[in-house]
């Protein structure tokens, strides 16, 4: 295959077949397709997109391009949870382990932040010990024996994904719904997995903010995960304003241990984790309906058996064994803390959520450049949600900070973030819409 021929058909409209796009896919794998080729390929897909077999071809030969984990001998059901991120989102932390407890096996590959949107592994790299990058036989053994495991993706897992990625990342090319569904897909399929469930998120604070541009994501992804031969579906969320009440890496891993422990639940959080739990359970084929699984998960939640598996994945990923126990001995904490005052009275009408996440990254807690060093104990706590009603001097946030000058910086952030008005206003459901393939 010459490579230019190729993207000259991608180009001008044409459709590009499964052998062909393998073949180049293996070019970007090996080095024999340079990233000018990758490049003029990935703008081509951008002006003119994929079809639903073109992005299922890209998909698989993407996911096939390294290692594809095999899960035999382990006799339940494998599934797994993508959420395209938020603030706030620490729905992992506690997803997996109950939907592990249900009987589901989870292996959890999972990702750091990117921009405003936090990331699953800077807040597992909290716990002292865990192991964020464990090596195949570490990973099975954690599925094998706590029901679950939150890691983060190997170099021998969709290697052509993040040569490809790459390239996108710096030809303004990322936008493209059939390349972030090839992207997303790859890693995830590369798991092995037997079904997925998908957490889109919309609203200002997502990565897509615009709900029909995310609907069409999801849609996306439903239909191409599904032609790839897993069982797929998507969950539609709102990313209007912050999902638990704390963000950060340490403050959301405390507060996802008091979520199984019960010793506080954010109500929002609640509804998102335990629906898509549900579907987890639904997809996999282990309930019939989201009304019985959603009561087998709550019944696993409030049991404390979900508690014991997280504590237990911990544990065998080389973190305390009485790390559910003692958590708040183990997770470090900032030297310095402000809280937030209401400047007057009346109702929470909006928060620019995108801008409490900035105040994460302008702590410490997440990266300006890829190189950086997460702070894992600074954050923002006590975050209050829409339709609050405040008195003026009452509490919207606490700061948590390594420094004044980012304390002052961040307080003043999350400040401006808040809308407060006379009015209570009307709140919307954080589900909006189910999606099936």
């Amino acid at each position: 295959m010459l490579a230019q021929e190729f993207i000259r058909a991608k180009r001008d409209g044409g459709d590009l077949s499964p052998e062909a796009i393998g073949e180049f896919v293996a070019g970007i794998t090996d080095g024999s397709v340079t990233d000018a080729q990758i490049s003029a390929f990935a703008m081509a897909v951008f002006f003119n997109g994929l079809s639903a077999d073109e992005t299922v071809a890209l998909t698989l030969s993407m996911r096939d391009s390294g290692d594809v984990l095999d899960w035999s001998g382990i006799d339940k059901p494998i599934c797994d949870k993508h959420s395209t991120g938020g603030v706030g989102d620490n729905v992992s932390l506690m997803l997996a382990p109950i939907a592990a407890a249900c009987g589901l096996a989870v292996p959890m590959i999972s990702g750091r932040g990117l921009g405003h949107t936090g990331g699953t592994l800077d807040k597992m790299d909290s716990i002292p010990g865990y192991t964020t990058q464990p090596d195949n036989a570490l990973f099975r053994k954690t599925v094998e024996e706590a029901g679950c495991a939150i890691i983060g993706q190997t170099a021998d897992l969709a290697p052509a994904d993040k040569r490809f990625y790459g390239v996108r990342d710096v030809t303004a090319t990322v936008e493209s719904i059939h390349l972030i569904t090839a992207s997303i897909l790859s890693k995830k399929l590369a798991a092995g997995l037997q079904s997925l469930v998908l957490d889109v998120k919309f609203g200002n604070g997502a990565f897509m903010a615009d709900y029909d541009k995310a609907r069409t994501l999801a849609t996306t992804l439903v239909k191409v995960a599904n032609g790839a031969g897993t069982r797929t579906m998507a969950l539609m969320t709102d990313m209007n304003q912050p999902l638990a009440s704390a963000a950060g890496n340490a403050v959301e891993v405390r507060n996802a241990v008091e979520f199984l422990t019960g010793a506080h639940r954010d109500p929002r959080l609640e509804s998102v984790t335990l629906a898509l739990a549900a579907e987890m359970l639904v997809v996999s084929e282990l309930d019939d309906s989201p009304a019985t699984a959603l009561g087998r998960a709550r019944e696993v939640l409030d049991s404390g058996r979900a508690a014991e598996v997280f504590g237990k994945m911990v544990q065998v990923l080389g973190g305390p064994t009485d790390f559910v126990e003692r958590y708040d001995d183990y997770l470090e904490k900032a030297p310095l803390n402000a809280v937030v005052e209401a400047p007057k009275a009346g109702h929470v009408h909006g928060i620019s959520t995108r801008d409490i996440g900035i105040a994460v990254v302008e702590l410490g807690g997440g990266r300006r450049r890829p190189e950086d060093v997460i702070d894992h104990a600074v954050g923002v706590t006590g975050l209050v949600d829409i339709g609050v009603k405040l008195e003026k001097g009452d509490a919207i946030a606490t700061i948590h900070a390594r420094d004044d000058r980012a304390l002052e910086a961040a307080r003043k952030r999350v400040l401006a973030a808040y809308e407060i008005a006379e009015n209570a206003p009307d709140v919307a459901e954080p589900i909006a819409e189910r999606i099936l393939g």
